[in-house]
């Protein structure tokens, strides 16, 4: 095989993968409305699964419509209406306890300490090691991505 036709097919071979990166980024949206009622189908005729809370993230993996399927933090799909989301986003505390830090680094500050199932807005949505987080108390810094869902 020539070098030209063998770059020419790597090119191809890759490019699906580089298509995937931009079009299978992860779409994470927050409950915004008071509360959303989730279904098994994208429809108000469904079997209603549970009600959502006001600032619950849910990340969106099919869309039909005016509906969307979500997945949440425990890998649970289900089915909303779009109208509820907003682009807002939230993490919840995915780990028994994670510290906010007043800087991106494990020996800065400590400002406080999260339990699992603590929401935090989410300040900066370009997620490396660290993420900048935002408390409904005011409290601001930056916790392990690692710590987190919703990103």
């Amino acid at each position: 095989m020539t070098t030209s036709r063998f770059a020419f097919h790597c090119l191809a071979a890759l490019l699906p993968t580089l298509a995937c990166a931009h079009v299978c980024a992860a779409d994470f949206r927050s409950i915004g409305a008071p509360s959303v009622v989730l279904y098994d189908a994208p429809s108000l005729k469904g079997m209603r699964r549970y009600v959502a809370p006001h600032g619950m993230p849910v990340e969106i993996v099919a869309r039909y419509g005016a509906w969307v399927k979500v997945r949440d933090a425990e890998g649970e799909l289900a089915w909303t209406e779009s109208n509820g989301l907003s682009a807002r986003r939230n993490v919840v505390v995915k780990a028994a306890s994670a510290r906010v830090h007043a800087a991106p680094d494990e020996n800065a500050a400590i400002l406080m300490t999260a339990d699992k199932g603590v929401l935090l807005e989410l300040s900066d949505p370009q997620a490396g090691a660290w993420v900048r987080v935002r408390h409904e108390d005011g409290i601001a810094g930056f916790v392990r991505a690692a710590e987190v869902w919703g990103i």
